[in-house]
């Protein structure tokens, strides 16, 4: 990276930062990575009206497009962690079970390589552990 590349960086940075003070002085602590947590898991009838009706009526229902959403989330890799989680816990909330998001996961190796399954698997394990806590 350039000195002048690192001084533009660092500068948007710092404005971002400032505009998201401005907005909300609690937003100069945020934490990307828990994202998720601010936007709780939707209900199966508003995932199907959104996901499943509204943009594809006659196409895949919910719980597929959840599914497809989890196979691409996992080719990204680390990346996309927090929509992962968000779209793990979206598909079992449309009946996705737990075996079908991994298996959607365990077929990604073949595309996205092993360490991105490894580390999708991972996630689904956390998001897996926390909804058996809730029903507990």
């Amino acid at each position: 990276m350039t000195d002048d590349f690192s001084k533009l960086f660092s500068s948007m940075m710092e404005q971002g930062a400032e505009m998201a003070r401005l907005f909300n002085p609690a937003l100069e602590s945020f934490n990307p990575a828990a994202m998720e947590k601010l936007f709780p898991t939707m209900s199966k009838d508003m995932m199907e009206m959104w996901f499943g009706k509204t943009f594809n009526r006659e196409g895949l229902d919910s719980r597929t497009r959840l599914l497809v959403t989890i196979a691409a989330l996992t080719v990204l890799g680390a990346q996309a962690e927090p929509q992962l989680r968000l779209t793990i816990r979206h598909a079992l909330e449309a009946g996705a079970t737990q075996r079908e998001i991994a298996e959607t996961i365990f077929q990604m190796s073949m595309f996205g390589g092993v360490p991105a399954m490894t580390k999708a698997l991972e996630i689904a394990q956390t998001v897996f552990d926390e909804k058996s806590g809730e029903n507990a």
